[in-house]
């Protein structure tokens, strides 16, 4: 549980959920320096309403029930007055329901799709934006016919691999295996072998963290990606440098953000982030950035209805529009609509293809 301090009518505290331990522990350094960044950006402006922004780091590798019992112990006794952060969906699910009608709730990961509770705002890409267009556009370009996915075991990646097989039979491909695994897998042996039997010629990689590090590396030590290219909807830069150079041969992922991309917008991301915390910051990416967003919108949501009654909030959410690295953002049923691209790994870095 994080120290508690007495609430403060000068400042407004916002508690940042995100992944300190476990596979998606390789980019949770990230996610709370981007989310400083923003409220540093935020307070240089003149805070919320008046008041400085603060955050409060909250632990999301937690089992989802824990990780509810603390964030709800926090708006209970008045220690927060907002959530934000990147967390896997099970806890979202866990979340939402006990704090979303009490504190505006701004979720950064990319997700499943389908959200609807009230309270509950929404930053990142979803699988009819995301995912669709991209298995498209392989399908076409690269004549993609057989998938495979390999997912983690949990409501993201089965939901989604739900909506990649309709995306499949909409693009002229087919789903020809599926492998689900527990969040921590080290030894991917049967799963290759699985898609070598398959013959497949695209694998769809819905694993998180160091899970898709070490799959990865894994699939390119049998000689898999000679054969097979790979799409993630999930794959940042601090994983494609774990991954290293010889595990990325042939890998695409999809997101609205990548830290190669060359816009006005970016650019000035990329500087404050140096000037702030050094060229040997945790590498920059889509993961870590959507909680920069998240911050942004959450300040953005307040700022709008000159309060922090939930209902004051959802009765102007779709007006609210901010500025990010992104670019120009606004809300439409509680999501941020966003353009989407897709990148190609080259050895380090992602070249951008296309925007889909």
């Amino acid at each position: 549980m994080p120290r508690l301090e007495l609430p403060d009518d000068s400042r407004i505290d916002i508690a940042l959920v995100f992944p300190m331990r476990g596979p998606a522990g390789i980019f949770g350094p990230t996610c709370e320096l981007c989310a400083q960044l923003a409220v540093e950006q935020v307070n240089a402006a003149g805070g919320v309403l008046g008041r400085e922004l603060r955050l409060l780091a909250v632990d999301g590798s937690a089992p989802p029930k824990q990780v509810a019992d603390e964030v709800e112990a926090l708006v209970s006794v008045g220690a927060v007055q907002g959530v934000t952060g990147w967390h896997i969906s099970s806890v979202r699910q866990a979340l939402a329901p006990r704090i979303a009608h009490r504190v505006p709730y701004v979720y950064t990961a990319l997700y499943e799709g389908g959200e609807r509770t009230e309270g509950v705002y929404l930053t990142s890409e979803t699988p009819d934006g995301q995912l669709l267009p991209a298995m498209r556009l392989l399908t076409r370009e690269r004549r993609v016919r057989r998938w495979h996915i390999v997912g983690n075991d949990y409501v993201w990646p089965r939901r989604t691999a739900r909506a990649a097989r309709r995306f499949a039979a909409a693009s002229g491909s087919v789903v020809c295996g599926e492998s689900y695994l527990p969040l921590g897998t080290h030894d991917f042996a049967s799963v290759l072998r699985r898609i070598e039997h398959s013959a497949a010629d695209g694998v769809l990689m819905l694993l998180v963290g160091n899970d898709a590090v070490r799959f990865n590396r894994a699939f390119a030590a049998a000689g898999l990606d000679a054969r097979c290219l790979r799409l993630s909807t999930l794959m940042d830069e601090n994983m494609l440098l774990a991954s290293g150079a010889r595990a990325t041969g042939d890998l695409y992922s999809t997101a609205g953000f990548f830290a190669s991309m060359i816009t006005p917008e970016n650019l000035d991301f990329h500087g404050r982030y140096a000037r702030r915390f050094g060229v040997d910051a945790p590498q920059l990416g889509s993961l870590g950035e959507s909680c920069h967003e998240g911050v942004l919108l959450l300040a953005a949501l307040i700022e709008r209805a000159r309060t922090l009654d939930v209902r004051a909030i959802g009765a102007v959410g779709e007006a609210v529009s901010y500025e990010g690295p992104r670019g120009s953002m606004r809300l439409r049923e509680r999501h941020v609509r966003q353009r989407i691209y897709l990148a190609r790994a080259r050895d380090l870095e992602f070249d951008v293809l296309a925007e889909l």
